[in-house]
């Protein structure tokens, strides 16, 4: 009896060249059979992210710092691959009907932007940006409920109370207390 072939996620990193992203990046290596990377965004790091796109061949590059993405060749790209520019190269790729996951990684108000759209469209967004929260938190949560995303929490903090809450139950909870770490 075979077993049924796995279809990995199609994953969209938004912050690819950070820590985060870098991070990111080295799991969906390391399972290929789970994770499929279609699409990676950086501000400015040119270099680092055409390495990135040699690596994993996505459909989409996006870089958000105009001037820096036009001095990409198109020789540098790898074959198949669409090079967008800005917040709107951002939205256009994370509303692509073949994107399940955009990892919202972008540091600061920045990362706003991509969460949002990803959300309008209805796509699951792990949420490393808790500036999002932050700055536009009842927006983001409306998006989460009337379009059908999801918000998963998987950065430092958030991601910890996540996790708890999910080990018991709701009414066991009177408080949360978050203390500034200073990151």
């Amino acid at each position: 009896m075979s077993v049924p072939s796995r279809v990995p996620r199609r994953v969209v990193v938004l912050g690819s060249t950070g820590s985060i992203g870098t991070s990111c990046l080295d799991v969906a290596a390391s399972l290929p059979e789970w994770i499929e990377v279609v699409g990676l965004c950086a501000y400015q790091s040119v270099g680092p992210l055409l390495e990135q796109a040699a690596r994993f061949r996505p459909r989409w590059l996006v870089v958000v710092d105009r001037e820096a993405g036009r001095r990409i060749q198109p020789g540098e790209l790898p074959p198949g691959t669409q090079l967008r520019l800005g917040d709107e190269g951002i939205a256009e790729m994370v509303r692509d009907p073949e994107v399940d996951v955009v990892v919202s990684a972008i540091v600061g108000a920045a990362g706003l932007t991509g969460t949002i759209a990803a959300l309008e469209a209805g796509k699951t967004v792990a949420l490393a940006n808790k500036e999002s929260l932050v700055l536009g938190g009842p927006h983001v949560m409306k998006l989460v409920r009337e379009r059908g995303g999801r918000l998963l929490p998987v950065d430092s903090e958030h991601s910890a109370i996540f996790q708890a809450l999910q080990a018991g139950r709701s009414d066991e909870v009177e408080r949360l207390v978050l203390t500034g770490s200073g990151g």
